[in-house]
């Protein structure tokens, strides 16, 4: 075939195919406007009618109605309504969408069921479990998520940090990032990636307090991770941990307040930088509760913001310095 005949052929074929998406940007045009009029169409869902918005004309009738049967009022009586079942999460690893068999040996009318059935329907959920995890990347998901649902419930993290860190972890996963490190280690760092993310972080050594693996393997996992994925982690503020140390010290909302201020005067200053932002928040507390009156000492605060009375000391000290050079003219 020569040149010439294939630039027609080609030619030929790019033709056609504006010709069908002009038919079928026609067909489409058509089917939005009204067969004698040329007028709007509109869908009229109370009686299932499509009609003609200028002529009245009844172009679709006995239309299937895909929502609900009943009516709603308001807002509320719409949930109460609703009949959808749970909503999809991600900390299951099926995402919440398979059944589950109860461990009660009762039937629908509360009875105790023989031993011969309690062995079937233990037979029954031992099956159902292996059918809910048919290969080892869901087992791997299945307790990896598990680990943080756990973590999360004794760090006192809201849901929605939960359900990051799941999104997180099922990203690893997907890109391949486990091989050569523990399940634990990649779904302690995920957690704390998610609680930093969400602006409710926890620091190092109250994660490593609850995980099953040390200290180091989670900084090294959580770099790693941060890196892999390419997460946009913003560096922990100081004065998001003030909250969390003054409520488990039942300090007053001065005292808070104060520590705060404190804190905001410190980043001024230029005090917290290459701090920890931990160590910073504890002083901030622990100078505001003697500045408002209110009993507070250094080894209280070290406990509930496990860092050292050392640390508490020297940060306490520079933040009391960046106050006298504010308020020195």
């Amino acid at each position: 075939m020569t040149d010439s005949v294939r630039g027609y052929t080609t030619e030929r074929s790019r033709a056609r195919a504006n010709e069908d998406e002009t038919e079928s940007t026609d067909e489409d045009s058509e089917q939005l406007r009204c067969p004698e009029c040329g007028g709007q169409l509109a869908t009229d869902t109370e009686h299932g009618e499509t009609v003609c918005a200028d002529c009245g004309l009844v172009v679709e009738e006995d239309e299937i109605d895909h929502g609900p049967e009943w009516r709603a009022f308001d807002s509320k009586e719409k949930d109460q309504k609703s009949r959808v079942g749970a909503p999809t999460t991600q900390m299951m690893h099926d995402k919440g969408l398979s059944t589950n068999i109860g461990w009660q040996d009762k039937d629908a009318y509360g009875k105790t069921l023989s031993s011969r059935q309690r062995e079937k329907m233990q037979r029954l959920r031992t099956w159902n479990e292996r059918f809910r995890t048919r290969d080892s990347k869901e087992r791997n998901l299945k307790q990896a998520l598990g680990e943080i649902d756990r973590m999360a419930s004794a760090l006192g993290l809201p849901e929605n940090v939960r359900e990051t860190a799941s999104v997180i972890y099922r990203r690893a996963l997907g890109d391949d990032l486990l091989p050569g490190r523990s399940i634990e280690g990649v779904a302690t760092s995920a957690l704390y990636a998610a609680a930093r993310q969400a602006g409710t972080p926890r620091s190092l050594d109250e994660i490593a307090t609850v995980s099953r693996v040390e200290k180091d393997e989670i900084a090294r996992t959580y770099r790693y991770v941060v890196r892999e994925l390419g997460l946009e982690i913003q560096p922990a503020d100081p004065e998001q941990y003030v909250p969390r140390f003054a409520s488990d010290l039942d300090l007053s909302d001065e005292s808070e307040r104060r520590a705060r201020d404190l804190l905001k005067t410190a980043k001024d200053q230029g005090v917290h930088s290459g701090k920890s932002p931990v160590g910073l928040a504890a002083a901030a507390i622990y100078a505001a509760a003697l500045l408002t009156n209110e009993k507070v000492t250094q080894s209280e605060v070290s406990e509930v913001a496990n860092i050292s009375e050392v640390t508490i000391r020297n940060r306490y000290h520079e933040l009391l310095e960046a106050e006298e050079q504010i308020q020195v003219p």
